[in-house]
């Protein structure tokens, strides 16, 4: 009997060896399919987050499995002429598997990864985490760069998740997503079918990403955690390296209950339904869009730093709630779904899920992508008509089955229209009265302003610094000539990105060392002080939503853009400033304007996303003050 037992033991050692380390009752595998792309290839990031789980030193029970690929050049040893996988435990990491060169962006890459490290390093608990670039709903995640930076849609990541369930039965406990953007409805009702939880950002995120030195260490303590605690965990841990990447402001990250998707996503119907229906009175939908627009979004959405129109599903929720009897239940199931979330100062009101709406329709394909992935059909109806009103300048004549034409995309919106057409009064006011129609159709009014410099025009950018009345739709400047520069005196040309009751955000187009970025900085109300947040490239044209960088160093040179076009031939270009080498105590500024002539227009937003820019008139600054004359 004693030689029985004997050889049995012996078995089960060695299929515990070679039959796919199979664990005990208690463990975590943790899957992380790293896309390093430029993160590795330029910055070293990605080779940052695997020493930090190297750093954790987790017992046996507790590993990451690891693959790496679409880098040019990695700084861990891992080839960027194959795809490398490897074991991270008990303080160090294997190369266990390589695999011949394909692209990160292709389903069939992230299938056979899953495929093969279910097969060979199951665990009581798994979790699955995308790493790299994130670009929200439309665009997705993981951008190769060795394959024209190529992404995984939402589809692409559920054909994978496909291919591999029947090796996770019961699915991952979370599934989450170290990249930009990408907790949004939509994403989650993809994942809902293979995970419990999803853990995901609805902003951008700083390039030190998520610390898995900290998930490493808390599961070495909590074997037997789920995905909820971890969740928790992770987003806890991620705040943590925000604040000493000095990002924390713009910091989101929240954990999903997936199987709580179906009945929000029944819920948010019923209440697009509503919407839609809003449509049909003309006006009624008025408030709705003015709310839609001032609600929450991510990742820029201004015309320096591109568009990803990735708005809070709370906020859009909440624009609806006076005029919708289903807004209480639909924000509700958003409530009951968001189980946990960490929010910055700068999204005090997002609610942990974003949804795609389009603040700035950019084509047909787009909305092709996003008929694919919307969770309903009465929202997509009411993306539809928008797009309609956009291309039509109304939507009197609307067919459910119309389809946008990238060529009818109008330069100036045909939906705005004057009682009283935009002028000078004799007091020196610039101003005009909209129409019943143009108002009903009016989101927002900004102004623009341009610099005369010999015979260029040129662009110092965009202030919400207007005086409108909504019931009568009189719109007056309020331009007091007051501007924001850099220390030399030089003026920034400024975007607006967001703005509340104490403060607003603002991003302009600058040179850093020779790199174009986009410096984004927080204008103060109550002391009017000036703070840098930090620098950030935007959005690409391949839609990839930048990690944002540090900010501006002693040392750096720095050169502000600007927007321009010829007086006597109109041709556009890009002017660039004077270099400014920044020094140790340096500020921002908002000051009167340099003495000198200028160019002032109303730039009228409508409720499908398009603009008008008025008339531009002069003005000059002279002894403090701001004198407006014919243009």
């Amino acid at each position: 009997m004693k030689k029985l037992i004997s050889v049995l033991l012996v078995l089960v050692l060695c299929v515990s060896l070679f039959c796919g380390d199979a664990f005990a009752e208690d463990g975590w595998t943790i899957f992380v399919y790293i896309c390093g792309s430029d993160l590795e290839s330029e910055n070293g990031l990605a080779t940052e987050n695997i020493q930090e789980m190297i750093n954790a030193n987790t017992p046996a029970g507790i590993r990451f499995v690891v693959q790496t690929g679409g880098a040019s050049a990695w700084n861990n040893g891992a080839s960027p002429a194959e795809l490398d996988r490897f074991l991270i435990t008990e303080g160090s990491s294997t190369l266990v598997d390589r695999q011949p060169l394909a692209s990160m962006s292709n389903s069939s890459t992230l299938r056979d990864f899953l495929r093969w490290g279910l097969s060979e390093y199951s665990a009581s608990h798994m979790g699955l985490v995308l790493w790299n670039h994130g670009s929200g709903s439309i665009n997705g995640v993981c951008f190769d760069e060795l394959n024209d930076f190529d992404s995984l849609s939402l589809h692409d990541i559920k054909s994978a998740l496909e291919g591999a369930k029947d090796l996770m039965p019961n699915g991952f406990d979370f599934i989450g997503f170290d990249a930009c953007l990408m907790s949004t409805i939509e994403t989650a009702s993809i994942l809902a079918p293979f995970a419990r939880y999803m853990v995901a950002s609805e902003e951008i995120e700083p390039g030190s990403g998520w610390d898995y030195a900290a998930i490493g260490s808390f599961l070495a303590r909590n074997p037997s955690a789920d995905g909820l605690e971890l969740g928790k965990v992770i987003c806890d841990a991620y705040y943590g390296h925000c604040v000493a990447d000095e990002s924390e402001d713009i910091a989101t990250l929240a954990v999903t209950d997936l199987g709580k998707i179906n009945t929000l996503r029944k819920a948010f119907d019923a209440y697009a339904k509503d919407l839609f229906q809003a449509t049909e009175a003309g006006s009624d939908y008025t408030p709705i869009a003015r709310g839609i627009f001032q609600a929450d979004n991510f990742g820029g959405n201004n015309r320096s730093e591109g568009y990803t129109n990735m708005v809070d599903l709370g906020g859009i929720i909440d624009a609806g709630e006076s005029w919708s009897e289903h807004a209480k239940e639909a924000r509700s199931a958003l409530n009951n779904a968001v189980l946990y979330q960490i929010a910055g100062t700068s999204h005090t009101q997002a609610s942990g899920l974003a949804i795609y709406y389009p603040l700035h329709v950019q084509g047909s394909e787009e909305l092709s992508i996003f008929r694919d992935i919307c969770v309903s059909t009465h929202y997509l109806g009411l993306v539809n008509k928008v797009a309609y009103g956009l291309v039509k300048g109304d939507w009197s004549s609307f067919e459910s089955d119309w389809e946008m034409d990238d060529s009818d995309l109008p330069e100036q919106s045909t939906a705005i229209s004057f009682a009283e057409e935009p002028g000078l009064t004799t007091d020196g006011i610039y101003g005009f009265v909209l129409s019943e129609e143009g108002l009903a159709n009016t989101a927002s009014v900004e102004a623009l302003v341009y610099l005369e410099e010999d015979d260029d025009s040129i662009c110092i950018g965009y202030t919400s610094d207007v005086l409108a009345d909504w019931n009568t739709g009189l719109v007056e400047d309020n331009f007091d000539g007051y501007w924001f520069s850099l220390p030399d005196g030089q003026c920034l040309c400024v975007y607006l990105v967001d703005e509340t009751e104490d403060c607003a955000i603002f991003t302009s187009p600058v040179e850093i060392n020779g790199s174009r970025k986009n410096l984004r900085f927080t204008w103060h109300f109550a002391t009017d002080a000036v703070e840098i947040m930090g620098l950030w490239d935007g959005i690409d044209e391949n839609g990839i939503a930048a990690r944002p960088d540090e900010t501006v160093k002693p040392g750096d040179s720095i050169t502000p853009l600007y927007d321009a076009f010829s007086n006597t031939t109109g041709e556009e270009s890009l002017y660039t400033g004077d270099k400014l080498t920044w020094k140790e105590g340096d500020l921002l500024s908002f000051d009167l304007l340099p003495e000198g002539d200028y160019q002032y227009a109303f730039c009228i937003n409508d409720i499908y996303g398009g603009s008008y820019v008025t008339e531009f008139v002069g003005f000059s600054i002279q002894n403090g003050g701001v004198l407006y004359s014919a243009a």
